[in-house]
């Protein structure tokens, strides 16, 4: 006979399980991104993978979490066709009241990312709901869930094209990859979707991340079918890249290659490719009314107990506080930074809003000149933190109005994630300016550089205000320096193979 799955037993387990996802990597990345941290020979991403490291470890023992994007909520549901569950709402209904329980959480809030109307307001609902919800009806009297958490960053390198029937999926594969920067946030994983129809390549290519990382354990035993050695040939072309970790140039971009596959129309090849951050969030359940999913933490022995990223002996200082061109034509591509002082926030629209401003004639907010922005939304405080996790956002959506306000406001440093686009790059060459780069996948980590946090304006843009920090030795890499060279061009092309 079959038990009665109640709708709280439901709601509970989806919202336990978001919450558990923020704040602790599986097991298997864990496993696989240590191993990493061990052969990999380039300094700059070597240090890198220990900040994740070192902020996945915090993250689990505070109980915060990993990312700042906290991304949006992504459930695959299995109902089984004799399952039962008790409740008249729908299963959407359902799974909305779960992220809204999961990201109120008073011990641990999440950021609000979501935002309604994407074409016109985008106002942000401040719960993070709708959440992106997966039906299949299978057989069986059971329902298996498996929740994920995917940011912005990473969905937004996500890839689609039509290939002929004879077009060569490797090929197209490394050319998306090198075009898709470090926005993603490497290492990480690539899942591909090849076969059925656009949406469904799209599908097939999100859900295979969900499967567990045995690329060594295929690496070990070798290929026991087409499929699987086409992964093997494209994790190591991935990795023959260069592109390393966060861009820097290095041995390990991808810790595994996912396929999904599916059959397709006879003049088609629907290929579709979604990369997985180093936020790699996710974990799956089965209800079958005997009561609620329960979550265990990884065991702390899957972290290595000596990661080196401390870089106190090799860096600078700097006061922001006292910045000047002089000081910042000093920097140079590569160098490690501590900044200490006020730092300022803003991205994507606080960054249309000052624009805007601009266009109009109107004073702005804040004074620019000779400060320093920082592109980040951070998750809100809690106990005595200043600020919660606050990692930063890829710098490149933030190209458009960079030249605008390198030239009418005197700001002088920028520090975000990823590369700049050539004419942001001549734009900071031209007016001595500094892009820098903090580690993605370390929010929590740089979040314990924050001494303080208040909002200067914009407050209406929740976690997308203008914030005033005061950090002390937060750790950063020159990543354009004024004279326009770039780390995310030099480091690559010293690495690939």
């Amino acid at each position: 006979m079959t038990r009665e799955i109640s709708e709280d037993d439901l709601v509970a387990s989806i919202a336990d399980a978001l919450q558990f996802i923020a704040s602790y990597h599986p097991a298997d990345y864990i496993k696989n991104l240590a191993a990493a941290y061990v052969r990999e020979e380039s300094p700059a991403a070597k240090s890198a993978i220990g900040q994740i490291l070192v902020n996945s470890r915090m993250a689990a023992l505070g109980r915060r979490p990993m990312c700042q994007d906290t991304g949006t909520a992504q459930i695959f549901m299995k109902v089984g066709i004799g399952a039962r569950i008790a409740s008249r709402r729908s299963l959407q209904a359902l799974a909305d009241e779960a992220v809204r329980q999961a990201w109120a959480r008073e011990s641990n809030p999440l950021r609000a990312s979501v935002v309604t109307d994407p074409l016109f307001s985008r106002k942000n609902t401040f719960d993070n709901t709708p959440a992106m919800l997966h039906v299949e009806i299978v057989e069986g009297d059971r329902v298996e869930v498996h929740v994920a958490a995917k940011g912005g960053g990473s969905e937004n390198k996500a890839r689609f094209a039509a290939l002929d029937p004879n077009g060569d999926v490797k090929t197209w594969v490394l050319r998306t990859v090198e075009t898709l920067g470090a926005g993603w946030c490497p290492p990480g994983l690539i899942g591909l979707g090849v076969g059925g129809t656009p949406e469904l390549a799209m599908l097939l290519a999100k859900k295979s991340l969900l499967d567990p990382i045995d690329m060594p354990d295929l690496l070990r035993r070798g290929p026991g079918s087409e499929i699987e050695e086409f992964r093997i040939d494209l994790y190591q072309a991935i990795n023959a890249l260069g592109i390393g970790a966060q861009g820097l140039g290095g041995l390990t971009t991808v810790l595994d290659v996912k396929i999904g596959t599916f059959p397709t129309h006879a003049a088609s090849k629907p290929v579709a490719l979604v990369p997985q951050c180093a936020a790699d969030r996710h974990v799956s359940f089965v209800l079958d009314g005997s009561g609620p999913a329960v979550f265990a933490p990884p065991d702390l022995s899957l972290w290595p107990t000596e990661i080196e990223y401390d870089t106190a002996g090799v860096a600078r200082r700097i006061d922001l506080d006292q910045l000047d061109r002089d000081e910042v034509r000093n920097w140079k591509a590569g160098e490690t930074l501590l900044l200490n002082g006020r730092l300022l926030t803003g991205r994507d629209a606080a960054h249309l809003r000052l624009c805007q401003m601009l266009d109009r004639d109107e004073a702005l907010p804040v004074d620019l000149q000779n400060r320093a922005i920082y592109y980040v939304g951070p998750v809100d405080a809690v106990g005595d933190e200043a600020v919660g996790p606050a990692g930063p956002t890829t710098a490149t959506r933030m190209d458009r109005f960079t030249p605008q306000l390198l030239e009418k406001t005197g700001l002088l440093v920028m520090i975000g994630k990823a590369e700049r686009g050539t004419v942001t790059i001549e734009a900071i060459r031209k007016h001595g300016a500094a892009y820098l780069i903090a580690v993605g996948g370390a929010a929590y980590l740089v979040s314990k550089a924050i001494r303080s946090a208040k909002v200067l304006a914009f407050a209406d843009l929740g976690m997308e205000a203008i914030h005033e920090f005061v950090v002390e030795d937060m750790p950063v890499t020159v990543a354009v320096d004024s004279s326009g060279q770039s780390i995310h061009a030099l480091g690559p092309a010293l690495w690939r193979r």
